[in-house]
This record gives C-alpha cells, sequence and structure tokens, in this order.
C-alpha cells in the first residue's frame, strides 16, 4: 500500500491541526491513493457520495450537463486543492449533482466517507472547514455563471487561451473545440466559428487538438 505524504494532508486538510491525537490516526489510517488517466470520471449523480478528494498532482474538472446535453464546467480543482462537493451528502440544505473528471493523470487523496461523517460529528472544525470549501468553490461557480450570462462568447474565449497560454511552454494550448466548449460554456459549433474567426484575424494558428497564440498582445484587446 502507498504510504501518503503526511505533510500534504497536513496543508490540504488545514483542520487536520484542531484534531485530538485519535482522530488524527483515524483520519490517516482511511486516507487512500487512486491515480486516474485523462477522461476518467470521478464523480457522478450515479455515483454514491464518496468522501473529500484531494488533488496530489494533476488536475481535475467539476462540471454538470445540461437538459440538452451541454457540458458546463464549473472550475478546476489544482495539485493542493481539496473537493467537499463529492461528500455533499454529509452537508445539511446541500444538494447538488456534479461530475469530476481527470483533465491530465492525476493522483488523488480520498478520506473516506464514514471517517469524514465521524470527524465531522465529532468536531465542529471539521464541520467549518467543509462549508468554508463549499462557500468559496459557489463563489468561483458563480464567477463562471456571470462569464457564461453576460459576456460574449468573443471575451470567454480569449480569456480562456489566455489562462491556458500561462502554463504552456511553447505558445501552443492543446484542446480540441469540443473541450475548449465545455470548459466556457458554449456549444462546439460556436466555438469552431469564433476560433476561425480569430485566424482569420491573425490571432491564433489551428492544428488538430491545437490552437498555437501567434499574437498574443492582439488577443488582449478582444472585447
Amino acid at each position: 500500500m502507498k504510504t501518503v505524504d503526511k505533510q500534504f494532508i497536513i496543508e490540504t486538510l488545514t483542520f487536520f491541526k484542531d484534531l485530538n491525537q485519535e482522530q488524527q490516526k483515524l483520519l490517516l489510517e482511511n486516507i487512500s491513493s487512486f491515480n486516474y488517466g485523462k477522461g476518467d470520471i470521478i464523480l457522478s449523480p450515479m455515483y454514491e457520495c464518496i468522501g473529500v478528494l484531494m488533488v496530489k498532482s494533476g488536475q481535475l474538472r467539476v462540471y454538470i450537463i445540461s437538459e440538452d446535453g451541454r457540458e458546463i464546467t464549473l472550475y478546476k480543482l489544482e495539485a493542493g486543492d481539496a473537493c467537499v462537493l463529492s461528500a455533499a451528502c454529509l452537508l445539511q440544505s446541500i444538494s447538488f449533482d456534479v461530475y469530476i473528471e481527470s483533465v491530465e493523470d492525476t493522483e488523488v487523496y480520498l478520506l473516506n466517507i464514514s471517517t469524514f461523517s465521524r470527524l465531522i460529528r465529532e468536531n465542529v472544525v471539521v464541520e467549518n472547514f467543509s462549508l468554508k470549501n463549499v462557500v468559496s468553490k459557489f463563489s468561483d461557480i458563480m464567477a463562471g455563471m456571470e462569464k457564461i450570462i453576460f459576456s460574449s462568447i468573443e471575451s470567454r474565449l480569449r480569456d480562456f487561451l489566455l489562462i491556458e497560454l500561462e502554463s504552456s511552454s511553447d505558445e501552443s494550448i492543446r484542446f480540441t473545440h469540443e473541450e475548449v466548449a465545455s470548459y466556457i460554456g458554449s456549444a462546439r459549433e460556436v466555438v469552431s466559428r469564433t476560433l476561425k474567426s480569430f485566424a482569420n484575424k491573425g490571432l491564433i494558428e489551428q492544428k488538430r487538438g491545437q490552437i498555437k497564440i501567434i499574437n498574443k498582445k492582439a488577443l488582449e484587446n478582444i472585447l
């Protein structure tokens, strides 16, 4: 069995220091490590409440699916992030059906639901951590929804490309049009049409599964 990185747990689950020795021991004994590949589904409304997810490395995407089958990304989980929505069944008055997908090869730690449930009952600091985590994520969700409702497709696509460019080493972004659409809450056809417009303006070049930024300054000025 793989050894759990205790220091990572302490830094990620900030309530750890407020647990007594028995509770700390219980927590560490009930954390498991899992590895997922790109596109693996970790959580969906069909799954049972699984517990608290912590991203050790890689990246996860939290999203919903609209009635017409369109995926709408709510937020991402990066290395060092914890996700309590995967244990939302324990939090009163919260009912939120989400999907969690691995964006790339990702290692996660999982604190199982029974242990998390016990810690919430025994220690109010754990419950406070959970509620703060959910409130923080809902703030991200509201910011994303605000963009979808009030921002143009051009500005949403511009923001997505510029954000992803920050982690690129060669000015290229490796996403399909379908993936881009799911991230910015649009339809693939609309994204394809807008990317073509960007290309015609000399802002980007497109290859299969890849978008290369060739005029960042002009892209930043897109309204």
